[in-house]
């Protein structure tokens, strides 16, 4: 692991620890899903509604295209012209016809990447962005660590089957809900068909996800199937307003047990607004502050809740002393969620206003002053 993984593994885990949620996993006893591994998420909390096998290391096809296009919107100018290779226009597999020679848009590239699944663009990706397939796998597998993606390996930008070429289904459904923060990436896998006179392509493509014409509620993301793999299927829906990642690694079934998943999550599930943004949920006094601090959320903390479960809110203060000065927005507590005496989310809690520190006279005067109180 060289010194850039571990910095950003660090990184990852401390942020883990002080700011994000916790996850608690579902086993529903009354859901059987014909999937060797399958994960709902939600993509805001990012807390686990379903699961099965979801943190199995497992071969995971094409999608894999979707944490290459990641890189490639991260990294890339999507107006740069790339030159096809003779190694792009080879390759085997589902392809967009790329032809050696042909130059073509990075921008264009990702649509054939994302609705035809071209393993031909996915290498074109590469190799325009790094100039070598080697090179953009470094820059694959050290975003994946970056985002958090602690059981993935990739091996190719394109998913074909090889030996340490993995994923998890939780892993996949963290990475789709990153890739959900972007527009441009929005707009591509919810599209089902593209014009090449309208949007200045070479080609049109047609969205080969079927998802998005079963599903209403569907807003893409990415299909995948290689012998190894099986039929894969990464999913973003909307249920009750809100984002949910849903996840079928190795499922024949993919397009009926995805919509399984999305049905027991819509009748099973509700959200909550547990906490409002800006609302005061505490105070405390601060050494040598003018004021005591008061304690909010920057936003509105809205949660998946399974019905009947019991939600109970728990407000946890610093346990060192705090000192003035404190900046508005600084982190200086936080709020733990109850589902049925379970931790189910963290939330980092911020002061509402800045405290400033007491002049010299003052904490000199309150010194003397507790003095002659004790004595």
């Amino acid at each position: 692991m060289t010194k850039k993984f571990k910095v950003y593994l660090s990184l990852f885990l401390s942020m883990v620890l002080l700011f994000t949620s916790f996850v608690q996993n579902v086993y529903a006893d009354d859901l059987y899903v014909n999937a060797v591994s399958a994960i709902a998420l939600d993509c805001d909390t990012k807390l686990v509604l379903y699961q099965k096998n979801a943190y199995t290391p497992i071969e995971i096809a094409s999608t894999t295209k979707i944490i290459t296009a990641l890189v490639a919107i991260k990294s890339g100018d999507l107006n740069k012209k790339i030159t096809i290779s003779k190694k792009a226009a080879t390759i085997r597999g589902s392809e967009i016809g790329l032809k050696e020679g042909e130059v073509i848009t990075l921008r264009e590239l990702l649509y054939g990447l994302l609705l035809r699944s071209g393993n031909d663009a996915a290498i074109a990706i590469a190799e325009g962005i790094s100039g070598s397939v080697d090179e953009f796998l470094k820059l694959m597998n050290e975003y994946a660590l970056e985002v958090g993606l602690l059981n993935s390996h990739f091996e190719s930008p394109h998913g074909l089957d090889s030996s340490k070429h993995y994923s998890t289904a939780y892993d996949l459904a963290l990475i789709t809900a990153k890739a959900k923060e972007i527009k441009f990436f929005n707009d591509i896998v919810g599209s089902k068909d593209i014009s090449a006179t309208e949007n200045n392509f070479s080609r049109s493509y047609h969205n080969i996800n079927k998802i998005l014409y079963l599903l209403p509620n569907s807003t893409g993301v990415k299909t995948g199937f290689t012998g190894k793999a099986g039929k894969c299927l990464v999913t973003s829906v909307k249920i009750h307003g809100r984002d949910v990642i849903i996840v079928t690694l190795n499922c024949t079934p993919r397009w009926k047990e995805t919509e399984k998943i999305n049905n027991y999550v819509d009748k099973n599930y509700k959200y909550n607004k547990i906490i409002g943004k800006g609302n005061v949920l505490g105070s405390f006094n601060i050494k040598n502050g003018v004021s005591k601090v008061e304690m909010i959320s920057k936003r509105d903390i809205i949660v998946p809740v399974k019905n009947n479960q019991k939600i109970e809110v728990k407000i946890k203060k610093p346990l060192y002393e705090a000192s003035a000065p404190v900046r508005c927005g600084e982190n200086i507590g936080r709020a733990d969620i109850y589902a049925d005496n379970k931790l189910l989310f963290t939330e980092a809690l911020v002061s509402k206003q800045a405290v400033y520190k007491k002049n010299n006279f003052k904490i000199n005067f309150e010194k003397i002053k507790n003095l002659i109180v004790k004595y």
